[in-house]
């Protein structure tokens, strides 16, 4: 017989609608969100960033998610019509993309509390008692059941979920909240400039996930009421949250490791070098984020592709990989990978070496290419015989952008621009011999 707690908990998130706010653009990921917005982003070998807050929502029972969406969605829709619309409705179960439609005016979505206003009408439909909302562009495993318990045992009317970082690391990028010793929320700044250290914790701040929890009912009157504040930005850091943590029971909820209690893992892969950094994290021996556990599946969708393929075995010409991740359909003919991830489908031809990098689907590797620290973006055909990542300035050069600690990132369009440039450059050789 499963326990009251279990079923205490299974009740609560029976109840709970949760919506995934995955329009933003992520602009400090520059050229790799050109063409998808952030939630869309690949990670990990063969996940999205949008599969982290889905699967956290199916395995701690809440059934009804909806994903609302504005930048650039089109990859981000077919991605979850593919990975998640198995779903039954006659079920009580649904993951459903809301696009931005004007659905209370004119305008598109203006920030999140408005995304998440203008589909007050299809979360009321619902009837959920308590509305989830997540940000969609994290990377994180959570059971949300333990948040929406918490919710309930303190009787807030809003639960902020939070995590302890470095001051130097907020400042200017999250939310940094003030509590009392019972985690009520005193102070809410949004992305300040310098954030206050928690006491006894001097350069360690409160940083809000994005991740909130509401009483139906209190949402829906907050939401009405700053749609009628003039100058409000439409936002739960900047507008939401200041407001109302004086009158109403605020509370923060820190995410914490289970079972040691200590520092869950949660990232903002919100840049260059900080996706970079998350992905080279999991060819570890033993990382902190665990994509082997079979108690909490990251899903996602699963194209039916062939193994992967390391072929020849010469002194000269070895296809081999150590410290990596290498996913179907890749095929490492005669070079060497290492601590690097390979999404789908990726060839790498002879005589090639892959260090420390992170190589998105169906790319393609010419002959006698050297490629360190650096991302390649989908679908790129790298010429044979180019370094990329051994010499910063070079990089720039050939048209290539350079992170601060140097990571470099290639596109493309980046790669059109280079071969043009070198074809140019070609033909200038060749009137110059004539």
């Amino acid at each position: 017989m499963p326990s009251y707690e279990n079923r205490y908990i299974s009740n609560l998130t029976r109840e709970t609608y949760a919506l995934i706010l995955a329009g933003g653009r992520g602009s400090r990921l520059h050229e790799l969100t050109n063409w998808r917005a952030k939630p869309a982003v690949y990670f990990g070998g063969k996940h999205r960033i949008i599969d982290f807050p889905l699967s956290n929502c199916i395995n701690s029972g809440i059934r009804r998610v909806g994903i609302a969406t504005q930048y650039k969605s089109h990859s981000l829709i077919r991605h979850v019509n593919r990975a998640w619309g198995h779903f039954k409705k006659e079920l009580g179960e649904s993951v459903e993309i809301l696009p931005a439609s004007q659905r209370y005016g004119d305008e598109w979505y203006c920030g999140t509390a408005d995304a998440v206003f203008q589909n007050m009408d299809i979360i009321r439909h619902e009837l959920p008692k308590y509305v989830m909302i997540l940000s969609g562009d994290h990377v994180y495993r959570m059971d949300y059941g333990a948040l929406l318990a918490k919710h309930v045992e303190t009787g807030a009317d809003m639960t902020v979920c939070c995590i302890e970082v470095p001051c130097e690391e907020a400042a200017n990028t999250f939310g940094v909240m003030t509590v009392d010793d019972n985690n009520r929320v005193r102070r809410f700044d949004e992305k300040p400039a310098e954030p206050s250290s928690i006491p006894g914790k001097e350069g360690t701040c409160l940083a809000s996930m994005g991740n909130y929890v509401f009483n139906t009912e209190f949402l829906f009157e907050q939401l009405k009421n700053d749609a009628e504040r003039e100058g409000s930005g439409r936002d739960f850091g900047h507008d939401i949250i200041p407001a109302i943590i004086e009158e109403h029971n605020v509370f923060a909820f820190p995410f914490r490791e289970p079972t040691q209690k200590g520092q869950a893992y949660w990232r903002d892969v919100g840049t260059i070098d900080s996706f970079w950094e998350a992905n080279m994290e999991l060819v570890s021996p033993e990382p902190q984020l665990d994509l082997y556990d079979p108690s909490w599946p990251i899903w996602t969708y699963q194209e039916q592709l062939p193994p992967a393929k390391f072929i020849f075995d010469d002194e000269e010409r070895r296809g081999m990989a150590v410290d990596s991740t290498v996913s179907g359909g890749c095929i490492i003919s005669g070079s060497v990978v290492r601590k690097s991830l390979l999404f789908s489908n990726v060839h790498v031809h002879s005589y090639c070496t892959i260090e420390g990098s992170v190589i998105l689907p169906g790319v393609k590797i010419g002959r006698n290419c050297k490629v360190r620290n650096a991302i390649i973006d989908r679908s790129c055909e790298l010429p044979e015989g180019i370094v990329i990542g051994y010499d910063s300035k070079v990089d720039e050069e050939n048209g290539f952008r350079v992170s601060k600690k140097g990571i470099v990132l290639v596109t493309r369009d980046m790669l059109a621009a280079y071969n043009q440039r070198q074809q140019v450059n070609e033909e200038k050789q060749e009137l110059s011999v004539v």
